[in-house]
């Protein structure tokens, strides 16, 4: 299929992948549980298009660059680790209750303020183009390696399972917004973890070796 081998096994470990616990999933759950089913929703598209940059750029070899340059690798490790660690500092700062927002402000403003996180969180991840460049090729025959196709294909396949994964995370933890709206010390308890979370994903992200 279109220079494609072993396709099943490709989603099978595509899924298991997606069922992995990472810094996406804890990202969605954080902010479903926090703020509500809408904001999850908003937080897996996104992560989702974070990941499209990634499947475009190994689709095209561009990937290969970040995969043998230590420079350009710490460089985008860095500014993502940054960035997580800029995100939990500014909410462990805001006073203001995790609740406190209106639903009409919300809309207008967070939910895109929410996307926009998801998808920096994602696309700042070398180790996510790391990961796109180390699976795809196992499936993919050697024939086809220079064809954009299989790679367009199998990483398709991965954003829709990991999509359909990760808007499961997003409706069953909303679940639990409800019950936390009613009460105001959860709301602030939550804030400060979505904070605390999102500081250790960053010092994560600097600290584990690149192996």
């Amino acid at each position: 299929m279109s220079g494609i081998e072993n396709y099943l096994g490709f989603l099978l470990a595509g899924i298991i992948m997606n069922l992995t616990p990472g810094a996406d999933s804890i990202y969605i759950i954080t902010r479903s549980v926090a703020q509500g089913k809408k904001a999850g929703i908003y937080s897996v598209l996104g992560i989702g298009s974070g990941a499209i940059i990634h499947v475009v750029l190994a689709a095209f070899g561009l990937s290969v660059i970040l995969a043998k340059s230590i420079l350009l690798f710490n460089i985008v490790k860095w500014t993502g680790a940054a960035y997580l660690i800029y995100l939990g500092i500014r909410t462990l700062i805001d006073k203001s209750n995790i609740f406190d927002n209106e639903k009409t402000e919300f809309e207008k403003i967070d939910l895109w303020k929410i996307y926009r996180q998801g998808f920096l969180t994602n696309v700042l991840n070398p180790k996510v183009a790391i990961f796109f460049m180390s699976l795809l090729p196992q499936f993919i025959k050697p024939e086809y390696v220079n064809s954009s196709i299989p790679f367009l294909i199998l990483g398709g396949t991965f954003l829709l399972t990991g999509t359909i994964w990760c808007l499961f995370l997003a409706y069953s933890a909303s679940f639990m917004t409800d019950t936390l709206r009613s009460n105001d010390r959860i709301g602030k308890i939550m804030k400060k973890v979505s904070g605390y979370v999102f500081i250790g994903l960053g010092l994560q992200l600097i600290f584990k070796r690149n192996g």
